[in-house]
Formats: C-alpha cells, sequence, structure tokens
C-alpha cells in the first residue's frame, strides 16, 4: 500500500490518466479529492473506488479558476483532515497550428489550462502539504516542449515547458519543507481523443516511440504513484520521461 492513509488530490479525473490514477491511488490506500469539469464522469469514478473499498470525495470544477485550486484543499481538509500530495493532472491539447495563425484567445485558454492552474494549484496546495509537515507534488507536463518541437503545438510546448520550471523552483524553495515536487512526461496514451483519430492515427502515433505502441492509462499512472510515494523519497524538481522512447526514438 504506497499510499496508505495519505490524502491525494487529482485533477483530471473524469477519464483518461487522471481517472486511471484516481483509482490506482485509492487501491493503494489513498484517500483521494477528484477534480474535473464532468459531474457525471467524477461521480461514476467514486463510486468505483468505493465499490473497490476506497474512499473518495469529489468536486466538479474549472483549473483555470483560482477558486477552485482552493476549494480542492479546502475539500480534502474538511473530509478527509488534511492535504499529503497531489496530481495535478488537468490539461488541453488546445488549438493546434502555426503561431502566426494562432488567436490570441487560443494561445490564452493552452496557457490557463496547462500553466496557470499549476501556480494556482501550487499556491493553495503548499500551506496544506506545510501543515501536514511535508509532502509530494506531481505535474503532467509533456515531452512536447522538452525534448521536441512538434509543429503547430506552439501553446501546448510552451505551456508544458514552463510547469517544468515551475517544478524546479517550487522543488528548490520547499525542498527544506519536506515538500517534493515533480513533473512527468507522459508519451502517446490511448484515449477518447486518440481514439477519436481513428486507427490510422493511433498507429502513427505509436511508431513515433520507441516501444512502437501507445501507452495505456494505468502505465503513467504507476509512474505518477511512484513521484508521489515514499519510493521516490530523495526525488525532486525532476521532469520524469514515462514515454515509452518518444524522445530518443528516430526510426
Amino acid at each position: 500500500m504506497l499510499l496508505e492513509s495519505k490524502r491525494i488530490i487529482v485533477t483530471g479525473a473524469s477519464s483518461g490518466i487522471g481517472a486511471a490514477a484516481a483509482r490506482l491511488f485509492a487501491a493503494e490506500g489513498a484517500r483521494v479529492v477528484l477534480g474535473a469539469r464532468r459531474q457525471d464522469r467524477l461521480a461514476a469514478c467514486a463510486e468505483a473506488i468505493a465499490a473497490a473499498g476506497g474512499e473518495a470525495a469529489v468536486l466538479a470544477g474549472d483549473v483555470r479558476e483560482e477558486g477552485y485550486a482552493a476549494a480542492l484543499v479546502a475539500l480534502a481538509t474538511e473530509r478527509f483532515g488534511g492535504l499529503d500530495g497531489a496530481f495535478n493532472n488537468a490539461g488541453t491539447l488546445g488549438a493546434l497550428g502555426p503561431v502566426p495563425q494562432m488567436a490570441a484567445a487560443d494561445w490564452q485558454e493552452a496557457i490557463a489550462t496547462n500553466l496557470t492552474s499549476g501556480f494556482f494549484a501550487a499556491k493553495h496546495q503548499i500551506p496544506a502539504l506545510q501543515a501536514a509537515g511535508g509532502g509530494a507534488i506531481v505535474f503532467t507536463s509533456s515531452f512536447v516542449g522538452h525534448t521536441v518541437g512538434l509543429p503547430g503545438m506552439g501553446a501546448y510546448a510552451a505551456a508544458k515547458a514552463g510547469l517544468i520550471g515551475l517544478t524546479q523552483v517550487l522543488a528548490a524553495e520547499h525542498g527544506p519543507q519536506g515538500i517534493r515536487v515533480n513533473a512527468l512526461l507522459p508519451g502517446g496514451t490511448r484515449s477518447e481523443m486518440s481514439a477519436s483519430g481513428g486507427p490510422e492515427f493511433e498507429t502513427w502515433v505509436a511508431g513515433l516511440h520507441a516501444l512502437k505502441r501507445m501507452a495505456e492509462p494505468e502505465e503513467i499512472a504507476r509512474a505518477a504513484l511512484f513521484l508521489l510515494s515514499d519510493q521516490a523519497s530523495f526525488v525532486t524538481g525532476s521532469a520524469m520521461l514515462a514515454d515509452g522512447g518518444n524522445s530518443i526514438n528516430k526510426t
């Protein structure tokens, strides 16, 4: 039970990596607070966790709003007595296309959802972790903007790279308080979005990886579990790739 009795926030928990992580963390003993925009999906995830003997609280909202970040921490405190960690996983691919043709509103949405949300999360989670005597934060970043630049993904790359910079500074600032902060960089992962592109799209994405396949959400969730657990007690400030060799593959 790698997270026994730990109190963990998971955002983007309505589907994909977030939902897989919520179920896994609960199975590993955590009491989880689930956040995302879709109330019905969150409720279904919480019901599945409860049916398996776990504990989950749910709060729907928008990670672009600072009040929502504060409310998730407040819910963890009210329901479970505090906070020990967070998997800030919510994000968006956003509008794609060359920067000269990108609307300012599309740029701002990508930055708000993928990067500013991380600022709001840290702003409210860190005081709760300090009160608990330490803990761990994991942000979902990306190999895009870190090890490779994919055409048409300027806003996404800028936001995800920004999360790595934020991770490093937070780790340096709060390491003395026993707070670890890391960024997780997944490769292509099977999801509703990838499936909507059809088999040919998924085959193309799979070919980008050294393993010649996409990740299952549960595989990325296990990497997040490691970073949140005491197994990673000396890991902080890292940009940890879990990308199936995407970053090093040229074939």
